[in-house]
């Protein structure tokens, strides 16, 4: 188990190369505070997707959301995405807390979750990304579900709840691959992964130490620990639709082929 949400000095720290940019709303007014639901929200060179973006997740998560806080990590980015993220938390809802903070370098995927992680302070956790793929429906879908247990104890509620696209138009390429990776898990892991989206989880769950990858294959890593352990979760449904603007950066062969040999390494460390 990790310690529960991090102080502003341990989670921003230079010398790891962490930049704590800004703190916003209820964070800052009420620090002491503690939400029940952190979003995680990371970007690499982003700055047209996020404003639009986080606007929209943070208009839900006023109108619609538990109590809730919006960590955003900026993973190095060589444009202006993390003024743009600082602009749109200051001017949310007071009510919601918001945190920025930002990779000296482009670090990956899995360590932005870790540093978004360390900072926040909600009971669950969750994340989106950052090129509003994932609309913000999406959570409430994911934190309703929190009663609903298909995959464990019909009298208990889930630790995790993962989640699944209604529709994504990949191609025939993509959609090869992602049945090769999930093919591999099963083989090598004795798993079946139902998870293609965000997910949502208990914050201690989440403990950065034991989770290795600062690479895409921390979501990979953390539904295998999971569903290995024996927790209890729940799979639902989401909407995916076409990123605003630019390209995928997750989706080029070589990362395909880093994901099967984090699979192979995971097991070796078993």
């Amino acid at each position: 188990m990790t310690a529960l949400g991090a102080t502003e000095r341990e989670a921003g720290d230079p010398a790891a190369g962490v930049t704590w940019v800004g703190t916003y709303g209820a964070r800052a007014s009420r620090p002491e505070a503690r939400p029940e639901l952190s979003v995680l929200v990371f970007a690499y060179d982003e700055a047209d997707n996020i404003g639009p973006v986080l606007g929209e997740v943070l208009d839900w998560l006023a109108a619609h959301g538990p109590t809730a806080e919006l960590v955003f990590v900026d993973d190095g980015s060589r444009d202006a995405t993390a003024e743009a993220a600082a602009r749109a938390l200051a001017a949310a809802d007071p009510r919601l807390g918001g945190v920025v903070l930002r990779h000296a370098t482009n670090r990956g995927i899995g360590a932005a979750l870790k540093t978004g992680a360390r900072a926040s302070r909600g009971r669950w956790l969750s994340f989106l990304p950052a090129d509003g793929q994932v609309p913000p429906e999406a959570l409430g879908a994911l934190w309703a579900a929190r009663g609903d247990v298909p995959g464990g104890s019909r009298h208990a509620a889930p630790d995790v709840v993962f989640s699944v696209y209604d529709h994504r138009d990949d191609g025939a390429y993509r959609k090869v691959l992602s049945w090769g990776v999930r093919a591999l898990i099963t083989a090598l892991h004795g798993v079946r992964v139902q998870s293609d989206g965000p997910y949502l989880l208990r914050r201690e769950l989440f403990d950065p130490a034991q989770l290795a990858p600062d690479t895409f294959f921390l979501n990979f890593e953390l539904p295998i620990r999971a569903l290995r352990a024996g927790l209890r979760y729940a799979v639902v449904t989401v909407p995916c639709r076409p990123r605003l603007s630019g390209q995928s950066k997750s989706a080029g062969l070589s990362r395909i082929a880093g994901v099967g040999r984090d699979l192979v390494a995971l097991r070796r460390r078993r």
